[in-house]
């Protein structure tokens, strides 16, 4: 409602400043030329008359004559100056139902036409967002940006934003901080594959050569590397080896963890290069928790599959401990495990199983309670 009464308020102004100008009559004088000399010239018989020049009769009668026809130019210039005003008048009388009628008019027919009356109003401070991004995320990208403008050696700020560029779909932007994180603390299996991603986002999704290249390096820096190896195998499908391909995934499934998120997309890439090939074969089961395997392919996944893994392997050693309940470390793991996850109630559940199944022996009841003090679970 208030948007439409300043609307209103400045339709109204406009159209006083229009028909302002237009409300001013200009009156015009009947005083030419000829008004002039008739007047000068009844001055001038006074004058004559007063210095004995005349007589009276002959001033009586030059006044006369020359009244007469002043009063004549006066009837002129009163009907010129009618007709004068006709027209002004009439084009007034046009230019002000044109500024009453058709600009109200014609400025809601344009705002109807090419405007949207029916967007609602949006915060000032969202517009200045893309569709889809959270104000917060723009706010730390900002702020991230404008301290790497300053300090571009900064290798935290490059670390810290290249996922979010990800996130964004700012591939090439990606690419540029994970170059320079890679510059400023060196190489590693996990920078090296994560430029390598990068660089096949912005790529859409063709493994190029320096993205293999980076992935090269990597696996050279960690022959186990879930990224790189992956990529690894994708490079090898595109360049028309899709048994090279079927190797590097197979292998990559052999030694995946059970219930291990990326498992999934690899059986797929599998599938796909190799449908009639043989099984995967699988690991032989062994002791509860994360190895050497596991804990690098937590390491080369985003965050949420990160923990999604780690979730699987603790309930994998929760589902051991309880039909094996003699293992004091697996007991204690298990609460450790709940508990930084932040599942206060899982933890205290595994701690009372523990105690029922380790009540015969007092030493390692013990250190279940000693464990659970310190966590601040009591």
């Amino acid at each position: 409602m208030m948007q439409w009464l300043v609307y209103a308020l400045m339709t109204a102004a406009a159209i006083f400043v229009v028909l302002w100008p237009l409300s001013r009559r200009t009156v015009v004088g009947a005083s030419g030329s000829d008004l002039l000399v008739y007047r000068d010239q009844l001055d001038e018989i006074a004058r004559d008359r007063a210095a004995g020049l005349i007589g009276e009769r002959e001033a009586d009668a030059a006044r006369i004559e020359v009244s007469r026809r002043l009063l004549a130019a006066a009837d002129a210039s009163k009907v010129d100056a009618a007709d004068a005003l006709k027209p002004a008048a009439w084009r007034r009388r046009v230019a002000a139902g044109v500024a009453l009628i058709g600009l109200p008019v014609g400025a809601g027919g344009l705002y109807l036409l090419l405007g949207s009356p029916n967007l609602p109003d949006q915060p000032l401070a969202a517009r200045a967002l893309a569709p889809g991004q959270d104000a917060s995320v723009q706010s730390l990208i900002t702020q991230v940006e404008q301290r790497l403008e300053s300090h571009p050696d900064e290798p935290r700020g490059w670390v810290v934003i290249a996922p979010i560029y990800m996130r964004l779909g700012r591939f090439d932007d990606a690419v540029n901080a994970r170059r320079n994180a890679l510059r400023l603390l060196g190489e590693s299996a996990d920078r090296e594959a994560d430029l390598g991603e990068a660089m096949v986002a912005a790529a859409d999704g063709v493994v190029t050569a320096e993205a293999k290249a980076a992935f090269d390096r990597a696996h050279a820096l960690d022959a186990q590397h879930i990224k790189a190896q992956f990529y690894l195998g994708m490079s090898a499908e595109q360049d028309g080896k899709p048994q090279e391909a079927a190797t590097i995934w197979r292998d990559l499934l052999g030694r995946a963890p059970p219930g291990a998120p990326w498992a999934e997309l690899v059986r797929q890439s599998l599938a796909r290069v190799d449908p009639q090939g043989a099984p995967v074969p699988t690991l032989a089961p062994k002791a509860p928790g994360p190895g050497a395997s596991e804990a690098a392919a937590a390491a080369g996944l985003p965050p949420e599959q990160r923990i999604a893994m780690i979730r699987g392997m603790v309930e994998q050693l929760a589902e051991r401990l309880r039909h094996d309940g003699a293992d004091i470390d697996g007991w204690l793991r298990l609460v450790r495990s709940y508990a930084v996850l932040g599942e206060r109630e899982k933890a205290l559940n595994a701690a009372g199983d523990a105690r029922r199944a380790l009540a015969s022996d007092a030493g390692k009841v013990q250190r279940l309670d000693e464990l659970v003090k310190s966590l601040g679970l009591d």
